[in-house]
């Protein structure tokens, strides 16, 4: 325990943790990275245009975001590479390692610029560089395999460990974006611990104008609040993808198609019958309320 404490007082691991803390989050502030951000996110958006394909690249299907599980597969191939070219005897099987890694790159990196493309400026701008060091680690690792291929073993091996040295940076900056920045994870206000169970009065209905979204507080949370002639639709207000209004947002009322709301910030679109995501960049589903009308008027709530 002494020995703890007086290595902490000495300042050695802490100050560099601190060190490395500060400059990440000097990247959060990076301005000089807007300008190739601006040119790079707009042509994305230009190439991937909401449907489908954008809807997959983002996870919509699965239900979360599908960039951070991808990451697993070069990660972890590479990874397994390095520690057999320790071994000896393991050539082939290195190759082999460092071919499948670099497959299975690819879905993780169209994943990935999906992802980016519809993040927060200060997200973005880790985003760029968390982008350029795992490049840098693919280029490093093409550069290896075809040494290998070669038959030129010492040069991929080094060209290898070069570029697990890339990926250990790049994806160090990938968990702060995950962890410290919380891209990808839900941001709609969560209901289990927020709002108990059973009926809560919301606010008259008279009050609430028609085919017009409000904005209404219950307790700690803010509610997306439809009505539409005797109908009430009531949503977490929070946008699950980065926290946006959704009251602020558009309603979409296509015949023969379900009322929808699309966030304001980055166009996740969701039914507000339920919550469920029709088009991200969210994958998370709103959390809904049933609701019903008093004697009294008086809208009444309840989680779903």
């Amino acid at each position: 325990m002494n020995r703890r404490v007086n290595i902490f007082r000495r300042g050695e691991s802490p100050q560099a943790t601190a060190r490395l803390a500060d400059a990440t989050e000097g990247l959060e502030h990076a301005s000089g990275l807007d300008r190739p951000i601006r040119v790079l996110s707009g042509a994305v958006r230009r190439v991937l245009r909401p449907g489908p394909v954008k809807d997959a690249l983002h996870g919509v299907p699965v239900g979360h975001p599908a960039h951070p599980p991808l990451t697993d597969l070069p990660i972890g191939l590479w990874m397994s590479a390095a520690v057999l070219d320790l071994v000896p005897g393991t050539r082939r099987a290195s190759q082999v390692l460092v071919a499948a890694g670099l497959a299975g790159a690819v879905p993780t990196v169209l994943t990935g610029i999906a992802d980016w493309s519809a993040l927060h400026r200060e997200q973005q701008r880790v985003g760029l560089v968390h982008a350029a060091g795992t490049a840098t680690a693919s280029m490093l690792y093409s550069a290896s395999f075809v040494a290998r291929h070669q038959g030129r073993d010492a040069a991929g091996r080094a060209f290898g460990f070069a570029g697990l040295s890339a990926l250990v940076a790049g994806a160090y900056l990938g968990g702060h974006l995950a962890f410290r920045q919380a891209a990808g994870a839900s941001h709609a206000d969560q209901l289990a611990h927020l709002v108990p169970l059973g009926w809560h009065d919301l606010c008259s209905v008279e009050d609430l104008p028609d085919g017009w979204p409000v904005s209404r507080r219950l307790g700690y949370i803010d509610l997306f609040v439809l009505r539409q002639g005797e109908e009430v639709h009531v949503l977490a207000d929070r946008c699950s993808h980065l926290a946006g209004p959704l009251h602020q947002g558009r309603v979409l009322t296509d015949d023969g198609a379900d009322t929808c709301v699309v966030c304001p910030w980055h166009g996740s679109t969701f039914r507000v019958a339920d919550g469920s995501v029709v088009h991200g960049p969210a994958t998370a589903r709103q959390p809904s309320f049933e609701t019903r009308v008093t004697e009294e008027g008086t809208l009444q709530v309840r989680p779903v």
